[in-house]
């Protein structure tokens, strides 16, 4: 299954870095999807701009930035913030930082104070954040940032190539701006952009100097140049008038309708009456469920919504009979361009508590009966928003059928072990395409497994289960977000019966069998707790049997994430290898070739690569010099076709100057002797599947986008390794690595034609996984071999993916022959 997320940008795929429940409700930092600086933003961008806060001739006190919301959906800004550079930077200028919380409604505006000056008459309206950052006002540059880390970029032409921009105003005579910059910023004038948040990446386009109007999510403020003359005091009874207690016309089932998308989207709604089933009071998506007593006869519309109040803890509990005038909205987790489905909620609420300790609703079990056995609609690439739900046909429709309704299930059979953020992922269907070790094995496109869900605990005490154990029911209403689609918002949640899984330990070979693994080693560098470097060499040495040859995926440069123009990696191998040691392994020796600064892709700053270590005891490795970034390693002949055949280079990178791998790994090339014969090994780590969209998405079948590039990228190494076999077709080749690809998949298929066999399919069907995701069992890691290498025994050895406490999100894999 595609992943839906770009879980931080690591090299294989995007991860989760913070809370990844489902926002409307939550937030996620893998590296989701969003428009980039480089393209006009069709929802968020920033509405104005004022740094004349406090300044002589100043109305109001502060410094302000404000966003605002072109789309139909809130837009969360978990993780997010905005950040300031001055108009005129040098190379040592820094980025100032202002993290974000909440959401920008739709078609609203969020407010960012900044610093206060000595000057002004008028307070701001209540902001939504608060920063301390002292702004010119005349000229400058803000950017609204899909990360919390200041921006490295101080030219315009830099800031554009940087991913991780939304949007970027500059003004006055700002260096850094998109086309030009806005003229006519002063102490009495902000700029703002028009009404309709137009966006054409042109700063003198998109905006104009006006006087200030700053706007909240709650629609305060906006009136410019406000009147500092006191409102005179009222006369007469005080206080705010008695809450109307009569329920409107309009209910829950109403506001959902039978389609995906509320017939009462972007309306106002009043009274609209429910019990709470469930309560969100921590993080800045928080809010709380209710539920109709008095459903319809349809089982197409749901009788449960989300009421949204961003970072305000609600101020009600389960068993509350309310009575909630809103905004309904159709949020989309990650933003309208990620493909997900939408979330209906009421935001903005009041809320009127009519009595408590109520009944809540009667709860529906979900059984191995419940979810149909088709997963979702095709509407052939196009948008399934409009078609009417048909809950008795599909497993997404059924759950959309339900969403905000609490539903219930038994015990139930862990298919994804438990992360940090209490989230677990369960089957429902426990005799569908089970592995031997308790998950669902994912083998095609065309059956995702409809019986997973994914159960995220509300609770204080939150399960930690591992695939194969049973989770002993959960009750909670139905939710949606990036990360999984679907879940199980739960309020209660039973205990955890341990299954009978262990570690792995693969087969010892024998001494004339040589032995060559992979491992998928998540972002090592020298700045990780030692912890985890002696937890991988534990999985090298005790579980893999010290392998001959080791290619290693995601090695990054000797300080991480620092992004200072390190692209050396000898600490982080030296550190790895003297942990194997450690563990009573051998004194490998590594070889590998450091990337060019930024050009592989991976984690920002990190210089990801892909390293081969040997054990010198065992095998030798072949130098052959001239191997660098950019050089393009070649099968050299001397004397007759199937004779005497070499790398030009040793270690070298397949074409590494092609559009192929462009901000990706190049493969890692080696020759290397053992027992006097040739091996030729060939690392890889292709591009991340970030970009695709979800399979619980609105766009049906989802468009897998980031599959063109490997199979360019699967192109180039087949390319290679049929030019060393039409030059010696008895060739002892190894492929292997991270391919980000199921052995179903295009690229694979292009991979492995007419030079190479994929050993994942030589295991039993539901053994051919190494890494689990959202509940699939699944494999992105492969070891596929020439002709010429004669009877391999292949592994995946389990030691990571299925479990909660993991060193690395990949299981590694070990082939041996002689």
């Amino acid at each position: 299954m595609p992943p839906s997320i770009p879980p931080a940008l690591r090299g294989r795929r995007a991860k989760r870095i913070a809370l990844a429940l489902p926002v409307g409700l939550v937030g996620t930092l893998i590296a989701l999807p969003f428009t980039a600086q480089a393209a006009p933003s069709a929802d968020a961008v920033i509405a104005e701009v004022y740094g004349g806060g406090g300044n002589s001739g100043a109305t109001f006190t502060n410094d302000f930035i404000e966003l605002g919301n072109a789309g139909s959906g809130s837009f969360d800004l978990t993780g997010w913030s905005v950040q300031y550079l001055p108009g005129a930077p040098t190379a040592s200028s820094k980025w100032q930082v202002t993290e974000l919380t909440g959401a920008i409604p739709a078609g609203g505006s969020y407010l960012v104070a900044e610093s206060k000056g000595a000057g002004g008459t008028t307070e701001l309206p209540t902001p939504d954040a608060a920063g301390s950052i002292a702004m010119s006002g005349t000229s400058g540059t803000v950017a609204l940032v899909h990360s919390t880390t200041p921006l490295a970029c101080v030219t315009a032409a830099d800031c554009a190539a940087d991913g991780s921009i939304k949007d970027l105003v500059g003004f006055g005579t700002a260096a850094v701006r998109e086309t030009s910059p806005v003229p006519g910023a002063s102490n009495t004038a902000s700029v703002s952009r028009n009404a309709s948040l137009t966006d054409t990446d042109n700063n003198a386009a998109d905006l104009s100097a006006s006087a200030p109007s700053p706007r909240n999510t709650g629609g305060g403020g906006g009136e410019p140049g406000p009147d500092p003359t006191p409102t005179p005091t009222p006369t007469g009874p005080t206080g705010p008038p008695e809450p109307d207690p009569t329920p409107g016309p309009v209910r829950i089932h109403h506001i959902q309708g039978n389609t995906r998308v509320s017939p009462y989207n972007g309306q106002a709604v009043t009274n609209v009456p429910g019990v709470v089933t469930g309560v969100r009071a921590t993080g800045s998506s928080r809010g709380f469920w209710i539920q109709d007593t008095q459903p319809d006869n349809d089982p197409v519309t749901s009788e449960g919504v989300f009421v949204f109040t961003g970072s305000t803890t609600p101020q009600v509990k389960v068993g509350d009979s309310v009575l909630v005038s809103a905004k309904v909205v159709e949020y989309y987790p990650g933003g309208a361009s990620s493909g997900a489905q939408s979330l209906t909620e009421l935001s903005g609420p009041t809320t009127v508590v009519l009595s408590s300790g109520n009944a809540v609703p009667s709860v529906e079990l979900v059984d191995a009966k419940t979810l149909p056995k088709d997963y979702t609609p095709n509407a052939a690439g196009g948008n399934i928003e409009p078609l009417t739900l048909q809950p008795t046909v599909y497993a997404l429709d059924w759950l959309e059928s339900r969403e905000g309704m609490v539903v219930q299930i038994g015990d139930s059979r862990v298919v994804g072990a438990s992360n940090s953020y209490g989230e677990t992922w369960i089957t429902t269907k426990p005799t569908k395409n089970p592995t031997p070790r308790g998950g669902v094995i994912y083998t095609d496109y065309d059956d995702p497994n409809t019986g997973r869900l994914l159960v995220t605990a509300l609770t204080a005490d939150k399960p930690t289960a591992n695939v194969g154990d049973t989770l002993k029911g959960a009750t909670g209403p139905v939710d949606y977000g990036t990360y999984g689609g679907y879940s199980i918002q739960a309020t209660a949640v039973g205990a955890v019966t341990k299954g009978s899984i262990e570690p792995e330990v693969a087969e010892k070979g024998s001494a004339d069998e040589l032995s060559v693994a992979t491992y998928n080693v998540e972002n090592l560098d020298p700045t990780d707790p030692q912890d985890k470097f002696d937890r991988l060499a534990q999985g090298i040495v005790k579980h893999l049997g010290s392998p001959d040859i080791v290619s290693l995926e995601e090695i990054q440069d000797n300080n991480g994430a620092k992004d200072d123009g390190t692209v050396a990696a000898d600490q982080t191998l030296a550190k790895f290898i003297a942990a194997v040691k450690a563990a009573g392994g051998p004194a490998y020796e590594w070889r590998s070739i450091d990337p060019e600064n930024k050009t592989d892709g991976g984690e920002p700053g990190g210089n990801i690569r892909t390293s081969f270590i040997y054990n010198p005891q065992r095998v030798s490795f072949v130098d052959r010099p001239g191997g660098d970034a950019t050089t393009a390693v070649k099968v050299v002949t001397s004397g007759t076709k199937d004779e005497n055949i070499s790398l030009s280079v040793s270690p070298g990178r397949i074409n590494p100057t092609s559009g192929a791998w462009s901000s990706s790994r190049k493969p890692l090339v080696g020759e290397f002797m053992f027992r006097g014969e040739q091996i030729f090994v060939v690392g890889n780590h292709f591009n991340s599947k970030g970009g695709d969209q979800p399979i619980h998405g609105r766009f049906q079948p989802p468009t897998l986008s980031s599959e063109t590039q490997r199979v360019a990228q699967a192109k180039e190494v087949n390319t290679f390794v049929a030019d060393l076999l039409d030059k010696d077709k008895d060739a002892k080749v190894v492929v292997l690595g991270d391919i980000n690809d199921y052995q179903f998949s295009a690229p694979l298929d292009v991979l492995t034609k007419k030079v190479l066999k994929d050993l994942i399919n030589t295991l039993p069907k539901g053994e051919r996984y190494s890494y689990v995701y959202d509940g699939n069992s699944q494999t992105l890691d492969h070891i596929l071999v020439s002709k010429g290498i004669k009877n391999p025994v292949y592994d995946v050895v389990h030691i990571n993916a299925e479990f909660a406490d993991q060193a690395s999100d990949h299981d590694p894999q070990v082939v041996r022959f002689k």
